[in-house]
């Protein structure tokens, strides 16, 4: 190699003085262009890994085939979310992660714990150690568990406990495990759950929580070793209070907490002054938190994926721009109804998301260019409303010229929660609205979100009806990406009972689809 450099050398000195600059030109151009595709593709490699992990939430710890949606999802979204996660939330979810991983199931810690649970002990003076838990019920609809799951994730970050979530139902067939060398399914020998009052948790149980204060059975030297939080529609404010500081106080020394609710309780988290300076350290941008729990507890299994997936490719991926449509009727007689259709158009035209159709003589004018395609997305138990809108755009032309396709992947009639099927193909749905450019959704629809939040929208949410009337206005405008805390306490933790919770801090404010009763967070202007 010397030899042949050395005659290369000779070589060189003999050239003239033209001939060696122009050699020392080329020569420059490409140490610098090999230079800079060394750069470009280490900034391709880095802005790759960081679109795969949301910005660092997801660990890179996980076989990628064991679920395809985990490091996959967001490349089907067509701008990457500008919500980019605190480095604090990435690095309280790593330590999380590594706090889950001694403590979960199949740990000594775990084994040991359960066995003190079976023992009727005081824990006022005696020390927990790092292994508390918290043992997530599921119940209802998939929109209210996502909700709750995350709320339950969000306050076990806040207390250092660990999650673990209610494996009699459907959850391990429709999502993957969330964190890496570990399980957060509660093992099904629990012994909680063959207890008298397993399958019945309520306001009864002998442990729940508002119950002991209201018949103050416990205190600070009466410590329970279990203690049933009830977050449910129907809960007291006794029940609701359990994350406000004085109240936390006596919870924290409880070992085991087990919790069932169907309401997004997060905005409440807030009011605990204990709770606050860490959430906004979490959370600098406020109406990001279930937008980014959600992208990183959640992540469809490899069956749900396909569904997704060919749905995807099949009706929306070549749209020049995609709307979803969520239609969720709150009546006894839930079904299509006129007044609902009119609603949704309204809504749409105004709003300027659909287009309106053509006049007659606008119809007959020949368009010689190719026009462009909006894919609309319906999700609905009833396949008449997604129906009537592709029958309106086929029948005659949109006055903008748009081609308007209106497709909806399923019309169940019915919703059968815990059925295997209805379950994948609700959550697939779900992801599918997420996908899209811009979003409509039902007032007090916890499907509708998940959905919109998931996506990093903010939606046009469409008024309830009043009997049989289409509202005017139809919808309004979401300021905000997070969903609505429908029944949350009356007040905050140390305001005075009288004082409306939504009055309290300026990021917490009354939802526009529950003006009312519910709890909405804001990012502050």
């Amino acid at each position: 190699m010397n030899h042949k450099f050395q005659i290369s050398g000779k070589v060189f000195m003999a050239l003239g003085l033209k001939m060696k600059i122009l050699i020392a030109m080329l020569f420059s151009c490409v140490l610098i262009w090999s230079t800079m595709s060394l750069s470009s593709s280490n900034n391709f490699k880095n802005h790759f890994l960081d679109d795969i992990t949301n910005g660092g939430l997801l660990t890179a710890d996980f076989d990628e085939g064991s679920c395809l949606s985990r490091y996959h999802k967001s490349l089907l979204y067509r701008q990457p979310s500008p919500y980019k996660p605190s480095e604090y939330l990435v690095s309280k979810l790593r330590r999380y992660e590594r706090l889950h991983k001694r403590c979960g199931p199949d740990t000594k810690a775990y084994k040991k714990a359960t066995e003190n649970l079976v023992r009727d002990e005081n824990y006022a003076s005696k020390s927990v150690g790092e292994c508390r838990y918290i043992v997530w019920i599921a119940g209802y609809g998939l929109g209210n568990r996502m909700l709750t799951l995350a709320s339950v994730f969000l306050y076990a970050l806040l207390t250092e406990r660990i999650i673990l979530v209610d494996n009699r139902k459907d959850v391990n067939d429709i999502l993957c495990e969330p964190f890496p060398g570990t399980s957060w399914l509660l093992p099904l020998d629990f012994p909680l759950m063959n207890y008298t009052y397993a399958y019945s948790y309520n306001k009864q149980y002998p442990r729940c929580y508002g119950t002991m204060v209201n018949n103050h059975t416990i205190n600070s030297t009466s410590i329970p070793q279990h203690l049933y939080l009830h977050n449910l529609h129907d809960s007291r404010d006794e029940d609701k209070m359990f994350f406000c500081e004085n109240d936390q106080r006596l919870i924290n020394k409880v070992p085991w907490l087990i919790i069932q609710a169907n309401v997004y309780f997060v905005p409440s988290l807030w009011f605990n002054p204990t709770f606050q300076p860490e959430l906004m350290k979490l959370f600098p941008q406020k109406d990001t938190v279930f937008h980014h729990l959600a992208r990183y507890l959640f992540h469809p299994t490899n069956q749900v994926w396909g569904m997704i997936t060919r749905h995807y490719y099949a009706h929306l991926s070549r749209a020049d721009e995609t709307l979803g449509i969520q239609i969720r009727v709150f009546r006894k007689d839930a079904g299509y109804f006129q007044h609902v259709m009119d609603q949704i158009v309204s809504c749409t035209q105004r709003a300027k998301l659909l287009p309106e159709l053509a006049s007659q003589e606008e119809s007959q004018v020949n368009i010689t260019y190719t026009p462009k395609v909006k894919a609309v997305l319906v999700t609905s138990l009833y396949p008449e409303y997604s129906d009537n809108l592709k029958n309106m755009f086929w029948e005659r032309p949109s006055s903008t010229g748009e081609i308007i396709e209106v497709n909806q992947p399923s019309g169940e009639r019915v919703q059968q929660t815990d059925k295997k099927l209805h379950d994948q193909k609700a959550l697939a749905e779900i992801y599918l609205l997420s996908l899209t450019d811009n979003i409509v959704t039902s007032a007090w629809s916890t499907f509708g979100y998940v959905s919109y939040s998931i996506g990093g929208l903010k939606p046009w949410l469409l008024h309830t009806p009043k009997g049989n009337k289409t509202p005017d206005p139809p919808c309004v405008r979401s300021t905000s990406m997070e969903p609505c805390y429908l029944t949350p306490p009356s007040h905050g933790c140390d305001a005075d009972w009288g004082k409306n919770s939504g009055k309290i801090f300026s990021f917490v404010k009354n939802c526009e689809d529950v003006v009312y009763s519910g709890l909405k967070l804001h990012d502050e202007l």
